[in-house]
C-alpha cells in the first residue's frame, strides 16, 4: 500500500506487545482449518477486514463479485490503520472474532505465521498453480516452514530510483550512466557544487534507506536460520555508504512521512531511492513538478547485484476460525489471480500488482505525462521479477528498531558504523534469544 509503508517499520506499542506475548493457546484453533478447493462453488457471505486504499478496492470488486455471483455478499470492514493489529493478534490469540479474510502487510507475515502455526488456513489448493505468476519475493514472504502458502501477494513495493532530471543537467552527469553507489556519490557531490541541493532525503531516526539497501543485496535482518545478520559486511558497507552521505552533506534529514513529502514538493534533494507508490505520491502532492522526473533502476553495489529492492505491499490470509472459507478463497482468487482486476487497482487504488500477468496488460505500457513520456510501469514491471528474497522472523520488530537506532548513532551522530551494528546486534540476541550469525 502507499503512504502506510513509512510506519511499516514497527507496530502501534500496543500490538507489538500483543504479538510478542502470544503464545499460541487460548482458544487458538487446534488444525490447519478448512482443506480448500479450486474453482469450487461458493455462496453465503464473508467479513474482510482491510485499511485505507486497500478497503476501497476491496469494497469495489466485492461489488463486482456479488453481481456475478446471486445471493452471495461480501462485507469489507474498514477498521482503521492504528488499530488493525491490535485486533487481528487478539483474535489469533482467543482464537474467535476474526472475520473470512485479514490483511497483513509484507513486513508481518512471518511473525504472525510463526507466533500462530495454526492461525491461517493452507492457500496451496487455490494458488499454488499460479506460484510463477507471482512476485518470487512476496510469495516466498507468505509461506510456512514447509511450503504453504498462508498469506497470498496482493501488492508489491518495487523500489527504483526517482531523480530530477534538471538537477542532473545542471551538472552535466548522465544519471544513465550512473552503475554503482559509489558512483552515484560522485554524482551527489558534483549536483550539490552545481545546484546547492542534496543527494537524497531520509528519515534517518527510521533507518533511511538502509533497509532497502540491505535487501537489494539479498540481506535481511536475520539468515535462513533465523540467526542475526545486521552486523553482516554487507550491513557494514550499507551503513558506511549512508554515513560517507552525510558526511559529504548529500542527505536532508526529512522525519516522517509529511516531512519527506514537502522535501520532494521543495525540491531538496536529486533522489528518491522509493517504492513505485512514491509515483501516485509526487502526482497528487506535486503536481506542478510534471516534467521535471525520471524513473531508472537502483545503483549496485557491486556488479552483478540487484538493481531494485522492496518497500512496502501486503497480501491477504484466511483465518482458520472463518465462517466461510471456501467463498473467502474463491474471492481472494477473483481479486488477486486475475490479470484484469490487478490492473483496475493500479489504475483506481494505486496498489502495484504482485500478479506478474497484470503487467502485460496495456495500462502498464503506457506513457507517463508526468515522466515525460517515460513508461514507468513498465519499469517496474520488469523490476518487480529482481526483487531478492530475504527472511523474515517473527522478532522482525525488535531488530528493525535496533538497527534504525544503529543507523541515527553513526549517520547523525558520526559513531563507528561496525561497532554500532555489533552493538545493534547484541541487543538484539539479548531480548530475542538468537544467536548471531557467524
Amino acid at each position: 500500500m502507499k503512504r502506510r509503508v513509512m510506519l511499516t517499520a514497527a507496530l502501534t506499542a500496543t500490538a507489538a506487545v500483543a504479538l510478542a506475548g502470544c503464545a499460541f493457546g487460548g482458544g487458538a484453533p487446534a488444525s490447519d482449518g478448512a482443506e480448500l478447493e479450486k474453482d469450487a462453488a461458493a455462496s453465503g457471505e464473508i467479513t474482510i477486514w482491510s485499511w485505507d486504499v486497500a478497503a476501497t478496492a476491496l469494497k469495489r470488486l466485492g461489488a463486482e463479485y456479488e453481481k456475478k455471483h446471486d445471493g452471495v455478499t461480501i462485507d469489507v470492514v474498514d477498521i482503521g490503520y492504528d488499530n488493525a493489529y491490535d485486533k487481528i493478534s487478539v483474535g489469533l490469540q482467543a482464537g474467535t472474532g476474526l472475520p473470512d479474510i485479514i490483511t497483513l502487510e509484507t513486513d508481518k507475515n512471518q511473525s504472525y505465521l510463526s507466533q500462530f502455526p495454526k492461525g491461517f488456513t493452507d492457500l496451496s489448493p487455490v494458488f499454488g498453480d499460479a506460484e510463477d505468476d507471482f512476485d518470487p519475493f512476496k510469495w516466498n514472504t507468505g509461506t510456512d516452514g514447509d511450503g504453504n502458502l498462508r498469506v497470498a501477494p496482493w501488492d508489491s513495493g518495487t523500489v527504483g530510483l526517482f531523480y530530477r532530471t534538471d538537477y542532473f543537467d545542471a551538472a552535466g552527469v548522465d544519471p544513465l550512466d550512473i552503475a554503482t553507489w559509489d558512483e552515484l556519490v560522485t554524482a551527489g557531490e558534483a549536483i550539490k557544487a552545481k545546484t546547492g541541493k542534496t543527494l537524497l532525503t531520509a528519515d534517518l531516526s527510521d533507518g533511511g534507506p538502509f533497509f532497502m539497501m540491505q535487501q537489494q543485496q539479498g540481506q535481511g535482518l536475520f539468515d535462513e536460520n533465523g540467526d542475526i545478520t545486521v552486523n553482516s559486511p554487507e550491513a557494514v558497507q550499507t551503513l558506511t555508504l549512508l554515513q560517507t552521505m552525510q558526511q559529504k552533506g548529500l542527505i536532508k534529514n526529512a522525519k516522517g512521512w509529511d516531512a519527506s513529502v514537502t522535501s520532494a514538493k521543495d525540491g531538496d534533494s536529486a533522489v528518491t531511492p522509493e517504492a513505485v507508490w512514491w509515483i501516485g505520491t509526487l502526482e497528487g502532492e506535486a503536481p506542478e513538478l510534471s516534467g521535471k522526473y525520471a524513473v531508472r533502476d537502483l545503483p549496485v553495489f557491486e556488479e552483478g547485484g540487484a538493481a531494485t529492492s522492496n518497500n512496502g505491499g501486503s497480501g491477504l490470509a484466511i483465518p482458520t476460525q472463518a465462517k466461510n472459507p471456501q467463498l473467502a478463497a474463491d474471492f481472494m482468487a477473483f481479486v488477486l489471480a486475475d490479470a484484469d482486476n490487478q490492473s483496475s487497482m493500479m489504475q483506481q487504488e494505486g496498489l502495484f500488482p504482485s500478479y506478474l500477468p497484470a503487467l502485460e496488460s496495456e495500462y502498464f505500457q503506457q506513457p507517463s505525462e508526468y515522466f515525460s513520456g517515460e513508461k514507468v510501469f513498465q519499469t517496474f514491471g520488469e523490476l518487480t521479477k529482481q526483487i531478492p528474497t530475504i527472511t523474515f522472523t517473527s522478532d522482525q520488530s525488535v531488530a528493525a528498531d535496533a538497527v534504525s537506532n544503529a543507523v541515527a548513532a553513526a549517520v547523525l551522530n558520526g559513531d563507528d558504523p561496525k561497532k554500532a551494528l555489533d552493538d545493534a546486534a547484541s541487543q538484539i540476541a539479548n531480548s530475542t534469544g538468537r544467536k548471531i550469525a557467524d
